[in-house]
């Protein structure tokens, strides 16, 4: 049964952020557990991963090139963007905040269900993770007009509790737990780890829904932003990293457009100002839509470059 929910595992997530549009009630009562499924996600995944291996991908210049990228780039395209479009200075501080937001910490599952490689996403969602508390300061104390004291003690916490605290366990199952049981084990939590994402797009739409219950118009404004970021972070990823192959393309298009918004609203808090909230809300659907799109991108793509190749070797056979 899990294997087979895995393997729908893509439109499964589209159906979560939907019901929790359709049941915004049942969306609240999610929300405050979403925390612990998060601990969880980020522990399954984990186990499944050589920390060594992790921690030497995070030594290379080429992960942290893609956070600046992820943080700093972005920032600078969708606020530059926003500010020509003529956007307010609340949605263009919730705008910033997503931007500085470190991809998901579903990333590196979602990359596996959809083929890509989760360990260098997990890399780059580390990597990002770990740059966004500088590159939200900068940009709060650039589209905010208050003094602005990111809870960073906070932040720390959180990093440790996710991130360094699952990789020290996984770390530990690795030395003391034979490899074979270990990759036994995997072989099951791999399955449940997708599972555990649906939370999200179920949990965090909510807030949404409230804005299109008062205002269909609002509503769908929200909703054209969300998906307009979306999409603007996708693109860029998958044509800033396309020489690279369209596996690698693939990878940082979906890791840019994935956005940790729930753990930067735990930082930031009241700071972000009342768009964001919505803001966080609205970007779930067009969020969870991304790794559908991934699968059938990376069909097509492979097999144009497929042909492409095929092409290009039946012209040098007939000039020669």
């Amino acid at each position: 049964m899990l294997s087979l929910l895995s393997k729908h595992s893509s439109l499964l997530l589209i159906l979560a952020a939907v019901l929790g549009f359709l049941f915004p009630d049942w969306s609240a009562q999610l929300f405050p557990f979403l925390p612990y499924v998060l601990f969880s996600l980020m522990l399954f995944t984990l186990i499944g991963m050589q920390q060594g291996v992790l921690v030497k991908l995070l030594a290379k210049a080429e992960i942290w090139r893609y956070a600046l990228f992820h943080s700093v780039a972005l920032s600078v395209l969708t606020t530059a963007i926003a500010s020509l479009i003529g956007a307010g200075s609340s949605l263009l501080l919730a705008i910033s905040a997503v931007a500085a937001t470190g991809s998901l910490f579903a990333t590196p599952a979602i990359a596996r269900s959809v083929g890509l490689e989760p360990l260098k996403a997990m890399a780059m969602t580390i990597a990002s993770t770990l740059l966004m508390p500088a590159v939200l300061y900068i940009n709060l104390l650039l589209f905010q007009d208050d003094s602005v004291t990111l809870d960073l003690g906070s932040y720390l916490q959180r990093l440790v509790i996710f991130i360094f605290g699952p990789m020290l366990f996984s770390a530990l199952c690795y030395h003391f737990v034979p490899h074979q049981v270990l990759h036994r084990i995997h072989g099951k939590l791999s399955q449940v780890t997708i599972l555990l994402v649906l939370a999200f797009p179920f949990g965090l739409i909510g807030s949404f829904r409230e804005t299109f219950d008062q205002s269909m118009f609002n509503g769908l404004f929200y909703l054209l932003a969300g998906l307009a970021i979306c999409a603007l972070f996708f693109i860029a990823g998958y044509l800033t990293y396309r020489r690279q192959g369209v596996d690698q393309a693939l990878l940082a298009a979906i890791t840019s457009a994935n956005r940790n918004v729930l753990l930067t609203f735990t930082v930031a808090g009241s700071y972000l100002g009342p768009d964001f909230l919505v803001l966080m809300g609205a970007i779930q659907l067009p969020t969870y839509c991304l790794p559908l799109l991934v699968k059938n991108l990376s069909r097509r793509l492979k097999q144009a470059e497929a042909f492409t190749g095929s092409g290009a070797q039946a012209t040098e056979h007939s000039a020669k």
